[in-house]
């Protein structure tokens, strides 16, 4: 996993060392970057050739593994268009989407613009809204970094909206969640159905559990009591607190049950580089509507 992690953050790097080439001059930093081309381009070319001399479904298995599949993309070689690119993307969300009362689907792409549909009571939940700006920047950025626009048709207007890729980007740093970090927690996928688990992520305690066949998690505070949810019981889709008993649907957005007027604070949990994250950011995400 470690060794998948430095693979993810190789881009960062090489960006850090063109930007430390600048501070010996333009000749030094465009050396710098002229390097780089090469070598890319040198390994793009054998890349080209070894897909060339594979059949499709060893091209499929090649473009399963998410290091590669990056690789495929930067030279246009990837084996699937951009449709099913988006189309699994939206499918690694769906689960958290649907523990909010909703659903999105692809309704086409074209010249470079995606347009979806969302259904469910999702389209005015802030937790997510937030999720959505989350998932369309996988979907562009790691699963199709050739689209340019994202058109979004509510359910209940019939006008759409066009929201350009570097606003939406923009918003999910400048929105009232600025810090907006994901991190990879492996030990998510081999929770039990039925169990639950806190996990402390870079000093925020979150409470996962395995409602079926979805993942889902809380920030670790019951609104009842203001306590730790550490020891809570999962019946079915109802958590309850060990301390004041009050009740909360985990597979509907963490919604009080019987007279709780408090939900949970969802965190977001999406596939990421083919491991189960969350999202953590500055303030808790929200609520459904």
């Amino acid at each position: 996993m470690d060794h998948d992690a430095h693979w993810r953050s190789a881009g960062e790097r090489i960006q850090n060392l063109l930007d430390a080439s600048a501070v010996g001059g333009p000749v030094a930093a465009a050396r710098a970057e002229q390097l780089v081309r090469e070598v890319v381009d040198l390994y793009g070319a054998a890349l080209t050739r070894a897909v060339g001399l594979l059949d499709g479904a060893a091209t499929d298995r090649l473009a399963a593994d998410d290091l590669i599949a990056s690789l495929l993309l930067v030279h246009g070689l990837h084996p699937h268009d951009v449709v099913r690119r988006v189309s699994h993307a939206l499918d690694t969300v769906r689960p958290y989407l649907g523990s909010h009362g909703g659903d999105v689907r692809l309704v086409d792409i074209a010249d470079g613009v995606v347009r979806l549909a969302f259904s469910g009571s999702c389209k005015s939940c802030p937790s997510s809204t937030v999720t959505l700006e989350l998932a369309v920047q996988d979907a562009v950025r790691a699963a199709a970094p050739e689209i340019v626009a994202i058109e979004v048709v509510p359910a209940d207007q019939a006008a759409a909206t066009v929201i350009p890729v570097d606003a939406l980007m923009s918003r999910i740093q400048e929105s009232a969640h600025p810090s907006v970090t994901w991190y990879p927690v492996p030990e998510l996928a081999e929770l039990a159905p039925g169990e639950v688990a806190c996990f402390a992520v870079d000093g925020t305690v979150v409470l996962a559990c395995r409602a079926g066949a979805d993942v889902l998690a809380y920030l670790d505070h019951c609104p009842g009591c203001a306590g730790s949810l550490a020891g809570a019981a999962l019946s079915g889709d109802v958590l309850r607190c060990p301390r004041c008993h009050a009740r909360y649907d985990v597979v509907h957005a963490g919604i009080g049950i019987a007279g709780t007027a408090e939900h949970l604070d969802p965190v977001p949990v999406l596939i990421r580089d083919g491991v189960l994250s969350l999202a953590i950011t500055s303030e808790p995400i929200g609520a459904p509507a």
